[in-house]
């Protein structure tokens, strides 16, 4: 990896953090991931099947695959065994965001502009708390969606803080479909494409 890829990975905070447990294991993780070229989306525990650690995570260019999933969980499980921030048995789960994915750092606004997100804020913004609709701008400080269910007296686009946002995530259309499909195909071919450059060296 290079350190210029591992660099970006470290520049760009997440927008929307955990709190309490998930906030510790968070902290564990996180840098392990960026150690390995991937990065964080979210840390979950979950009380499902007795108790889950569920990690979302993926490479710097947004894909991620089932080597991928593996080799997180591999290189998480024995900093997790050393650090024991779970008091209770539980089953690490590692997976990708999904195509429908919690939209976490700026550059995922920037990256899925044109798509339909649903949100909420952790403060009021124009008399509202949850929002969905078509981000149609994005600039250092928030991002603009253009709402898709409008009250009287409201406008139709609205300007969203990112220190407001409390959670986003992106809505499963066709487009979104269609996008994410090609995005991941375009981001195999630049991996294949490097690969072979190395070989070549």
């Amino acid at each position: 990896m290079s350190d210029s890829t591992k660099a970006d990975n470290e520049l760009e905070p997440r927008l929307i953090t955990e709190t309490g447990l998930d906030q510790r294991l968070a902290d564990i993780i996180e840098p392990v991931l960026v150690d390995l070229g991937y990065r964080l989306v979210r840390v979950r525990m979950l009380n499902q099947n007795g108790a889950t650690m569920q990690i979302m995570a993926e490479r710097n260019d947004g894909t991620m695959d089932v080597e991928g999933c593996e080799e997180v969980s591999m290189a998480v499980s024995p900093v997790l065994d050393v650090e024991d921030p779970i008091d209770r048995e539980y089953h690490l789960e590692v997976s990708s965001p999904g195509i429908d994915r919690p939209m976490v750092r700026k550059s995922d606004f920037v990256r899925w502009q044109g798509h339909l997100l649903k949100c909420e804020t952790s403060i009021m913004v124009g008399n509202r708390k949850r929002f969905r609709g078509k981000i149609v701008a994005t600039d250092a400080d928030g991002f603009t969606l253009e709402r898709d269910q409008v009250s009287e007296g409201e406008e139709q686009n609205i300007v969203i803080p990112f220190t407001a946002l409390a959670d986003a995530k992106l809505i499963l259309t066709d487009d979104l479909i269609r996008d994410a499909l090609r995005a991941d195909k375009l981001a195999k071919a630049e991996a294949a494409n490097q690969n072979e450059a190395e070989d070549e060296e």
